[in-house]
């Protein structure tokens, strides 16, 4: 595996990586399907967040879990755009106070999840 820094990891090492291995990260990791069904959120996001993971998994991310990132800056570029590997700031406002993050939006055609990386 390569560097897996929020700057730097691969989508692929994303997906290669266990369960464990990303819940051992130390930002959040949120993977969801072209139907943006959430399949992964890792342990890190679960503690960040609030949110139990058997709440998450299973459900639309930007409807039911994301709602303040259903935007064009975050899920609509998911809809644009086939490719992305893109760092921006952006403040979490859902079930919590304005707090300043960093997302890491990556999305491949070819691999199997799209992924939002959240650095607080």
């Amino acid at each position: 595996m390569s560097d897996a820094s929020f700057e730097t990891v691969a989508i692929g090492d994303l997906d290669g990586m266990t369960a464990d291995e990303r819940d051992a990260l130390p930002y959040g990791v949120v993977g969801f399907d072209a139907d943006t069904i959430v399949t992964i959120y890792n342990a890190t996001e679960a503690r960040m967040s609030g949110l139990d993971p058997s709440t998450v998994l299973g459900v639309p991310f930007f409807e039911a879990v994301g709602q303040c990132m259903n935007n064009f800056m975050v899920a609509q570029r998911f809809e644009d755009e086939a490719a992305i590997d893109d760092i921006i700031p952006y403040v979490l406002t859902l079930r919590m106070r304005p707090t300043k993050v960093r997302l890491r939006l990556l999305a491949d055609p070819d691999g199997p999840h799209h992924y939002i990386l959240i650095e607080r």
